[in-house]
């Protein structure tokens, strides 16, 4: 009876080792969704200010893109945040035919689905200029995408704007 313990236990440990070994990488779970950060102006151009009347945080942007060929998704309920926990939720029905497109702005505006802009109704600053991290989060709290960035290590041109997907 001891030797059948300690092979259920050797046999439960190579089913663990081998489930590891083939086990798809973390980050692969994040990219299930139609819904991906196709990129982030993260750096206004211009001298930063984020005065509502006179500033450029209506520059700063993040891309969100619908890659599914067949499904429309509705953004309502979506979460975008940063690795500081800064957040903006969709809050109205905002819906992406496949391969369209919207774009996240700072500032006030009026949000349109034949220009796909959304704003955030708030001046100040979302992503930092130096890193941060941008999560794209699903209705249900699980994650649809996540990208992180460093000026230095990311953005290869200088420009400020990051391409994640293509």
């Amino acid at each position: 009876m001891r030797k059948r313990s300690v092979i259920a236990v050797t046999s439960a440990a190579t089913v663990g080792v081998l489930g590891f070994l083939v086990a798809p990488p973390a980050q692969a779970a994040e990219y299930t969704s139609a819904l991906k950060v196709r990129g982030v102006q993260y750096d206004a151009p211009g001298r930063d200010s984020n005065s509502c009347s006179s500033g450029n945080t209506y520059q700063e942007y993040l891309t969100v893109k619908n890659y599914s060929r067949t499904k429309t998704v509705n953004l309502r309920g979506h979460l975008v945040k940063d690795a500081a926990g800064n957040r903006f939720a969709f809050r109205a029905n905002h819906y992406l035919q496949p391969g369209d497109h919207v774009r996240l702005r700072g500032g006030h505006g009026t949000d349109s689905d034949a220009k796909n802009v959304v704003y955030r109704d708030n001046c100040n600053f979302l992503w930092n200029n130096d890193r941060d991290t941008v999560y794209l989060v699903k209705p249900t709290g699980s994650r649809a995408d996540t990208h992180s960035y460093t000026r230095s290590g990311s953005d290869r041109d200088g420009n400020g704007y990051i391409t994640f997907h293509g």
